[in-house]
């Protein structure tokens, strides 16, 4: 994930989400698009994981570069995905990447989503395609996020902070569904939108681990230091919002879009 404001992110907890991460799972209407040969961007591709199988769809005469702006998850990648010869890793910010060559797919997943300016993000991404490459993003409109049945109110209050935390910093809650326009904006053509909702049912293998998501998101206290809540109830919805997931909890759905153009 990138960001041109300062958002603290627990490296930790990051690093496992990305590495536990998979194409098939996490972004999965991209596959048919990759085709051998291709050399694919990863737009702040956390540890590499989808990358990685990005990179093993390519095949060798292809190649696969993964960019991220913390330095944590990319030394994690390295070397995790050691064994992994045409992909590349690298720290370095978007709009400070300059590579010799230019890119037959730029991908990006769950990353504008951290920035104050999406537009100009896309437009570096532009300038990085071949002539008749293509651009996919994926992201979500936090604004419509699914809870059946409401989690306890200390994390609707959580969660309310946590959107106006994000806006008021200037990023944008609703980007999954701004995205087409943007890519219009840009410039880019044939624009599809493919709804990739990540739905879960209690009876899903990792219904846990992933409803348990906002758990995680307020186990930073950095919402407490910037003012918008106070530590006792963060913890209070961490606490009430773990035994709700494990016992009261039916579904969860975070509405997410993948959206593509071409040059």
């Amino acid at each position: 994930m990138m960001t041109n404001k300062h958002i603290e992110r627990d490296e930790q907890t990051g690093t496992k989400i990305f590495d536990n991460r998979t194409l098939k799972a996490d972004y999965r209407n991209l596959q048919p698009i990759i085709k051998e040969g291709m050399t694919v961007l990863d737009v702040g591709c956390g540890t590499g994981a989808i990358s990685k199988d990005i990179a093993l769809l390519v095949g060798e005469t292809g190649k696969v570069i993964g960019i991220d702006n913390t330095s944590k998850f990319i030394e994690s990648g390295k070397s995790t995905y050691q064994n992994v010869t045409n992909l590349e890793l690298i720290h370095i910010d978007l709009f400070d990447f300059q590579p010799l060559e230019k890119f037959d797919l730029i991908v990006s997943a769950r990353v504008l989503q951290w920035l104050s300016n999406p537009k100009q993000a896309l437009l570096k991404m532009k300038s990085l395609l071949k002539p008749g490459g293509q651009i996919s993003i994926l992201d979500y409109n936090h604004n419509n996020l699914e809870w059946v049945p409401e989690p306890p109110e200390s994390m609707r209050i959580f969660y309310s902070a946590f959107l106006k935390w994000r806006s008021d910093a200037g990023m944008n809650n609703s980007i999954g569904d701004d995205l087409t326009i943007l890519l219009e904006e840009i410039g880019l053509n044939s624009i599809q939108q493919i709804n990739s909702d990540e739905h879960y049912d209690r009876g899903h293998q990792n219904f846990i681990a992933k409803v348990g998501i906002w758990s995680q998101v307020a186990s930073s206290k950095q919402m407490v230091d910037d003012g918008y809540l106070d530590n006792d109830t963060r913890l209070q919805a961490i606490q009430e919002y773990n035994a709700w997931v494990e016992n009261s909890a039916v579904s969860m759905t975070m509405k997410l879009n993948e959206v593509r153009g071409e040059l």
